[in-house]
């Protein structure tokens, strides 16, 4: 069995990482932090939880607690991690991210993005960015992963396609992609209650959301080539009246004229056996995916205007999260990277 600690285990993220620890025939749980829920059993704050983890509380967090545990995520608020990061490097196996805190390359994006500078900069060259399907062989030998966003994830798996055949003008890429309300985390907010979301759809995080120069550096890794360097994105999300999942709807001025079932067999291409990405005819929906680590997505060429448009679907608290971090995971410790995970959502 493999020993597994999750440091900021009291938010949806670690939640999500608890339910799915539970299903692992692997991953053994012998620790769970929450500051904030400490002394809390996680029973009792996540009464879904309890048959799984019937004498298992948060505790707050101790470095010594996790000494010798062979694998430790991370569910913690952005800029946490960056100051743990290093005292787990020698103590435990492996530590999964799944904050913004080592996703960037570049240290002097994170003062632009995030308001402050990178805490530990010398550390960004040694985690690999975690979106196994795009960049699986950064995940060989890597000690610290961060695991992907879930407006990345999705906008990444939907683009990758036609960015990586040289089929989209990169100066003209446009996502619009609406969030369930989790992605706001657990702590409410006045606007995240049900009064304010119900009945309600918004756009917010306007021309400076921070997973924008994240989508920009995945999206150039998977183009290559001088010309990434004009990649630019115009991100807008959306808050949308439901629990779970992301919806991007992505658009890209073809290079050349195509045709939609080119794109399509050009993303089953990309995608062949990969068990959670999925090519469909149809338009995607939250639904089909919730509950699950799989994207569904599809392409079409619109020749009136030719323009390339790109929809994927995903949960965001698993594709989008701590399903992909469990995935991520499994490959650290040479697992299957299915091992835990089911490609199958919740319906109805």
């Amino acid at each position: 069995m493999t020993s597994v600690g999750i440091i900021g285990g009291s938010g949806f993220t670690g939640a999500e990482l608890l339910r799915l620890c539970a299903g692992h025939p692997s991953f053994d749980v012998r620790l769970a932090t929450g500051d904030s829920q400490a002394g809390t059993s996680v029973g009792a704050l996540y009464p879904s939880l309890r048959p799984a983890y019937p004498d298992l509380a948060f505790t707050p967090y101790d470095p010594s607690a996790v000494d010798g545990l062979d694998l430790v995520f991370l569910g913690l608020p952005h800029g946490a991690s960056q100051d743990i990061v290093p005292g787990l490097s020698g103590r435990v196996g492996a530590v999964v991210d799944l904050a913004a805190d080592f996703r960037l390359a570049d240290a002097a994006a994170y003062p632009q993005w995030y308001g402050e500078e990178h805490h530990v900069p010398e550390l960004l060259s040694e985690a690999a960015y975690g979106l196994p399907e795009l960049f699986r062989s950064a995940l060989d030998g890597a000690w610290l992963v961060a695991a992907a966003g879930c407006y990345p994830t999705a906008t990444a798996l939907a683009l990758a396609p036609v960015v990586g055949a040289g089929l989209a003008d990169l100066s003209t890429l446009v996502v619009d992609a609406a969030s369930g309300v989790s992605g706001a985390g657990r702590p409410p907010k006045p606007g995240t209650t049900f009064c304010a979301v119900d009945e309600d759809f918004s756009a917010y995080g306007l021309l400076d959301h921070r997973h924008t120069p994240e989508i920009e550096q995945s999206l150039r890794r998977v183009a290559g080539g001088a010309a990434a360097d004009d990649l630019r994105v115009l991100f807008t999300p959306h808050l949308a009246p439901m629990n779970r999942g992301i919806l991007a709807t992505c658009y890209a001025r073809a290079t050349s004229p195509t045709s939609t079932a080119e794109l399509l067999d050009l993303a089953r291409t990309r995608y062949a056996g990969e068990p959670f990405v999925t090519v469909i005819d149809e338009s995607p929906s939250t639904k089909a995916t919730f509950g699950s680590n799989s994207a569904q997505l599809t392409l079409r060429y619109d020749e009136r205007t030719g323009w390339i448009v790109a929809i994927c679907a995903i949960d965001n608290l698993v594709k989008g999260a701590s399903g992909q971090a469990v995935q991520c995971a499994n490959a650290l410790m040479g697992l299957p990277e299915t091992t835990g995970l089911t490609t199958v959502g919740v319906y109805p």
